[in-house]
């Protein structure tokens, strides 16, 4: 078959983009266990015979991208298989857009858009890991604690003026306050009739604490109290990007609305905490 530079150098990109994904599915059913790690090998056979199909049309072998495979790997040991695939998978919408594009001329492109799109979504929406299904345990965590420890440190930060109390304040304020979020959480779940209520409080616990503790070091890492408050502010800021983007590609929720959700909460009780911290200071008279 006689083909044009410009298709041949698609087919040859869509090959590399296939044997990649084709080895990074492979590695991560290694990682997994039980029926994800027989979705995986499934959608990894597929990506392979994707590959094949590309070949015999550019009759050339082609190497996969090393440094993705290494990065989606590291990034599943790290933030879950599923984040990772889905972070992978969200790149793919302008192969899609390629494909369509070379449908006159390759007939098998019809099916392999079919079966990115639709089967391979639906394979991995079969991926089960225990870390999701308590998403909604570590939101709880992560926002009362944004909400709570942020709104106590503004006011704690301008009614006392000294970064070492208000640290230690944030730290027993955060530690009694994720024991009784973790507690009520246990026997929320216990009342519904949940079957490990345990772990949901674990990781309602486990979100606290990691915010609690950003939030909180800045107080023992500077001296001059706005300066630790601005860190503060800025630790806040990221962990709401961080964390809103973690649920957008794994759930699927919309970033935008989730993070302006999270930020003018947050934020706005740190504001009002920061007034009434001025005011208090002015009316108790505190001078430490």
């Amino acid at each position: 078959m006689g083909m044009n530079d410009e298709l041949k150098r698609k087919l040859l990109e869509f090959q590399k983009n296939e044997i990649t994904e084709h080895f990074v599915y492979m590695k991560l059913s290694k990682m997994a266990k039980g029926e994800n790690k027989n979705v995986l090998d499934k959608i990894a056979r597929d990506e392979k015979a994707h590959y094949d199909i590309w070949k015999n049309y550019t009759q050339v072998d082609v190497k996969p991208d090393k440094l993705k495979i290494f990065f989606y790997t590291f990034l599943a040991r790290i933030m879950g298989i599923t984040f990772a695939i889905k972070l992978m998978e969200g790149g793919e919408e302008g192969a899609q857009k390629s494909y369509d594009s070379i449908k006159g001329h390759i007939p098998e492109a019809e099916k392999i858009i079919e079966e990115e799109v639709v089967h391979e979504n639906a394979l991995i929406d079969m991926i089960n890991e225990e870390k999701l299904e308590y998403i909604g345990s570590m939101v709880l965590g992560l926002n009362d604690a944004l909400v709570e420890i942020t709104g106590t440190i503004a006011g704690l930060t301008f009614a006392l003026r000294n970064t070492k109390l208000v640290g230690l304040a944030g730290v027993i304020t955060g530690i009694a306050a994720s024991l009784s979020m973790s507690a009520s959480e246990y026997l929320s779940r216990r009342h519904e009739g949940d079957k490990s209520p345990l772990k949901g409080a674990t990781y309602t616990g486990i979100a606290y604490i990691f915010t609690v503790f950003f939030i909180v070091l800045p107080y023992f890492l500077f001296k001059l109290y706005y300066v630790s408050f601005g860190f503060t502010l800025l630790f806040a800021l990221l962990i709401i990007y961080f964390f809103t983007f973690f649920v957008s590609v794994v759930k699927g929720a919309n970033f935008k609305k989730t993070f302006m959700e999270m930020f003018i909460i947050s934020f706005g009780v740190a504001l009002l905490s920061f007034v009434i911290g001025i005011i208090a200071r002015k009316i108790i008279g505190v001078d430490i």
